[in-house]
C-alpha cells in the first residue's frame, strides 16, 4: 500500500486517498475488462474495449485536471526493496500529456468499434487485439505518472511491446511482421539509451527517483546526459536520423491504431525530452541550439519525403516526423530563453511547442482515420490507383480536408495558432546581439517557412489525387461512407480542433500556468504579457472565417439565380484533342516530380523500366515503376545491416541441423567444465 508524501504544493492526505481510490478503481476496470474480453462473444468486445478506456480516461483525468491548475497529486509506494519507494506524480507537465493521450484513445477506440467490423468472425484475434489496447492506453498514462527509473522503465516496455503487438494486427504479411520487428528493435535500442542514462544518475546519486537528476545536474556538466536522453527519447519521437521506425509502422497498423501511435506515442518522447529539460541547471544555450538545429532539419526531411510518397498512411507518417521538427523547434528557443534569461521566448518557445503536441495529436489522428476510411473502401494505399472518391465518400472527403489545412497551418484552424506562436517566437528571438544565435534563427525562421509552403504542397497532391478527378483504375467494389462510429469520433476531433481555433487564451493560460512551475519558478511569465497574442490570433482566424463565410454566402446567391434555369453542357475545349481518359490526368507522381528532382541528393528514387533501344522504331509496351527510400535507411541502415548479417553468416556452421554436432557439443561442453572444475579454475 502506498503511504502519503508530504511537501509543499502537494495536495492533502484527502485529496492523496481520493488519487489512490481513482488509480486503484483504473486498475480494476482494467482487469476485468481482459477478463470480460476473453470470454464475451465477438459482438461485444469492442464495446467492452470502448467502456474501459472511456472509464480509464475518466478517472486518470480527473486528477490531470487539478495538476493542470497547480494542484501536483502525488502518492508514494513502499517498494521494500532495493529499487525504493516509487513516487507517483501528476503535475502540470504530465496532466498536460495524460489529457491528450486519454483524448486521442478514446477517439481511436471508437473509430476502432467501425474500422474492425470486417474482423468479426476472428474472435480471438479481436480478443488479444482489444486486451492490448486497453493495456496499451493505460501504459501510455503510467509513463506520463511514475517518478522512479526503474517503474517507468517497466511501464515504457509495457507502452512499446503492446504497441507492436498492435502494429502487427495483420501478423500474416511478411510485410507488416518486418515493420513490427523494426519497430521492436529500434524501441530496445531507446531503452538502452534510456537505462544508461537511469544508471548513470543512480550511481552518481544513489537514487532511483526523478528528484535525483536535480541533485546530478546541479553538480555535474548538463550535456552530455541530456544527450543521451535526447537519443533515447528521440528515436520514440522520431527525429531524424532516429525516424526509420515510422515510416514501416505507421503503414503496417490498423488505422485506429496509427492514429493513436502518430497522435500521442510518438508525443511521449517530447514529454520524456521535457521532463528531463525541467531538472537542468546549465547549459541552456548550448542544449538550445543543438535542438534547434535538429529539429529544424527533421522538420525540413520529414516534410520533403511526405511531399514525394504515393502511398497516402507512409506520407502521413512523414508528416509526423516533419511536426516533430515543428516541436522541436518551440523546445529549443525555449532552452535558448531560459539561457538568454528571456520570459518571453521562453513561453513562446515552450508554450508553441507544448501547445503543437496538442494540435498534432488533434490534426494527425483525425487524417489517419480519414484514411483508414478510403484503405478500407478502397483496399490499397496508392493514391495513383485512387480518384474521385468525394463522390461516394463525402463526409471523409471533407473531413480529411480539414486535416490537411490544419496541418498546413493556415487559419482558421488549430495549426496556425501553435505555428504563430512559434514564429514570434523566432521573431522574439532575433532581438539578441548574437551573431552566432541570429544566423541559427534565421535560418530556422527559413526553414519554417519551407516546411509550410512544402506542406501545402503535400496535402494538394494528397487530396486531389485521392478524391477529386474520375476514378483512375476499378476498383473490387464501389466505396461508400463509412458507418457513424467511424465518423462520429472525426467530428469530435474537428470540434476540438475549432475550439484550440477560437478559444487561444484559454489552451495559452493554462500552458501558462503549466509553465509558472516547469522549472522551480525561475520563469514565471504572467499572463497579462502574453494575452495580446491570443487576441491576434482569434482576429486573424475570425477574419478568415468571415472570407470562408463570404464564398458560401455568394455560392448560395448564385445558387438561387441559376435556380429553374435552364443549363447547357458543352465539352471542354480540348485543344484539338476530344478524346480525354482518366489516365490523362495529374498523378500523386507528377505533382511531386519536380521537387523530387530538386532534392535527388536527398530523396533516394529507385527506378524499375528498360531504356529504348537504339534503332528500335516500334517499341513494346513498357512498365515504369519507381519509388523512393528513406535516405538514412539507404544509405546508413541498411549498410550496417547488410554488414551484419555477413558477418553472421560466417557462423551458420554452428547451428546446422545435425543432432551429431549438437551432441557433440554437449560433450565438449561437460569435459570443459570437467577440467577447469579440475584445475580449481571453477569452484
Amino acid at each position: 500500500m502506498p503511504y502519503f508524501a508530504s511537501r509543499n504544493n502537494v495536495n492533502s492526505e484527502d485529496k492523496m486517498m481520493e488519487m489512490e481510490g481513482l488509480l486503484n478503481l483504473s486498475w480494476s476496470a482494467t482487469l476485468v475488462a481482459i477478463i470480460a474480453l476473453c470470454f464475451n462473444s465477438t459482438k461485444f468486445k469492442s464495446y467492452i474495449a470502448a467502456s474501459t478506456v472511456v472509464v480509464n480516461a475518466i478517472l486518470t483525468s480527473l486528477q490531470a485536471v487539478g495538476a493542470l491548475n497547480g494542484e501536483v497529486q502525488e502518492l508514494i509506494f513502499q517498494a521494500n526493496s532495493f529499487w525504493g519507494d516509487i513516487p507517483v506524480r501528476i503535475d502540470g507537465l504530465s496532466a498536460w500529456f495524460i489529457l491528450i493521450v486519454n483524448f486521442t484513445s478514446v477517439t481511436g477506440v471508437i473509430y476502432g468499434i467501425g474500422y474492425l467490423k470486417p474482423y468479426e468472425n476472428s474472435s480471438q484475434k479481436l480478443s488479444f487485439h482489444w486486451i492490448l489496447f486497453v493495456v496499451f492506453h493505460l501504459s501510455m498514462v503510467w509513463v506520463c505518472m511514475l517518478q522512479h527509473t526503474f517503474a517507468f522503465l517497466v511501464a515504457w516496455e509495457v507502452m512499446s511491446l503492446s504497441s507492436m503487438l498492435l502494429v502487427i494486427f495483420d501478423h500474416h504479411k511478411p510485410k507488416t511482421l518486418q515493420a513490427g520487428i523494426n519497430y521492436l528493435v529500434q524501441m530496445h535500442i531507446s531503452v538502452t539509451f534510456l537505462t544508461v542514462g537511469f544508471i548513470w544518475v543512480y550511481f552518481q546519486t544513489g537514487s532511483f527517483s526523478f528528484d535525483a537528476f536535480q541533485t546530478y545536474f546541479g553538480a555535474n556538466s548538463n550535456i552530455w546526459l541530456f544527450l543521451i536522453f535526447f537519443i533515447g527519447f528521440g528515436i520514440k519521437a522520431g527525429f531524424i536520423p532516429l525516424h526509420s521506425w515510422l515510416p514501416h509502422a505507421h503503414p503496417a497498423a490498423p488505422s485506429h491504431v496509427s492514429g493513436v501511435m502518430s497522435g500521442v506515442i510518438v508525443k511521449l518522447g517530447i514529454y520524456g525530452i521535457f521532463r528531463i529539460i525541467s531538472f537542468l541547471k546549465a547549459d541552456f544555450l548550448i542544449l538550445g541550439e543543438i535542438v534547434l538545429t535538429i529539429s529544424v532539419l527533421t522538420g525540413v526531411y520529414g516534410i520533403l519525403n511526405a511531399a514525394v510518397h504515393r502511398d497516402f498512411k507512409r506520407m502521413l507518417a512523414f508528416c509526423t516526423i516533419e511536426n516533430i521538427g515543428i516541436i522541436g523547434i518551440g523546445i529549443g528557443l525555449g532552452l535558448m530563453g531560459m539561457g538568454n534569461g528571456s520570459v518571453v521566448l521562453y513561453y513562446l518557445g515552450f508554450g508553441g511547442a507544448l501547445l503543437h503536441v496538442l494540435n498534432h495529436s488533434l490534426f494527425k489522428s483525425l487524417l489517419f482515420y480519414s484514411a483508414g476510411a478510403v484503405y478500407q473502401q478502397v483496399h490499397t494505399r496508392d493514391m495513383n490507383k485512387l480518384g474521385g472518391l468525394i463522390k461516394q465518400m463525402p463526409k471523409t472527403a471533407v473531413l480529411f480536408l480539414i486535416g490537411a489545412m490544419a496541418i498546413g497551418g493556415l487559419p482558421p484552424f488549430n495549426g496556425f495558432v501553435s505555428e504563430f506562436i512559434l514564429y514570434n517566437g523566432l521573431l522574439e528571438g532575433l532581438k539578441t546581439s548574437d551573431i552566432s544565435q541570429i544566423s541559427l534563427l534565421v535560418v530556422t525562421l527559413g526553414g519554417l517557412s519551407i516546411i509550410g509552403g512544402i506542406s501545402v504542397l503535400t496535402f494538394t497532391k494528397t487530396f486531389g489525387t485521392i478524391f477529386l478527378g474520375s476514378e483512375r483504375k476499378p476498383l473490387a467494389h464501389q466505396p461508400a461512407e463509412v458507418s457513424k462510429s467511424m465518423l462520429w469520433p472525426q467530428y469530435l476531433i474537428v470540434a476540438m480542433m475549432l475550439s484550440v481555433a477560437f478559444l487561444p487564451r484559454f489552451y495559452l493560460n493554462t500552458i501558462l500556468n503549466l509553465l509558472d512551475n516547469f522549472v522551480n519558478n525561475r520563469f514565471v511569465a504572467g499572463s497579462s504579457g502574453f494575452a495580446a497574442y491570443a487576441e491576434n490570433i482569434t482576429n486573424i482566424n475570425l477574419y478568415s472565417l468571415l472570407f470562408i463565410a463570404i464564398v458560401a454566402v455568394s455560392w448560395m446567391i448564385r445558387a438561387f439565380v441559376v435556380k429553374g434555369k435552364t443549363r447547357e453542357m458543352q465539352p471542354t475545349w480540348g485543344c484539338a484533342y476530344v478524346a480525354p481518359n482518366n489516365r490523362m490526368q495529374y498523378t500523386g507522381k507528377s505533382f511531386s516530380k519536380s521537387l523530387g528532382k530538386i532534392f535527388g541528393f536527398l530523396l533516394v528514387e529507385e527506378k524499375r523500366y528498360s531504356e529504348l533501344a537504339a534503332g528500335e522504331i516500334f517499341p513494346e509496351t513498357r512498365k515504369y515503376e519507381s519509388h523512393y527510400h528513406d535516405f538514412f535507411e539507404y544509405r546508413f541502415i541498411s549498410y550496417i545491416t547488410h554488414h551484419l548479417v555477413y558477418a553472421a553468416n560466417y557462423f551458420k556452421f554452428i547451428q546446422n541441423g545435425r543432432v551429431q554436432s549438437y551432441v557433440w557439443y554437449g560433450i565438449v561442453f561437460m569435459v570443459a567444465i570437467f577440467t577447469l572444475t579440475v584445475l580449481t579454475v571453477l569452484k
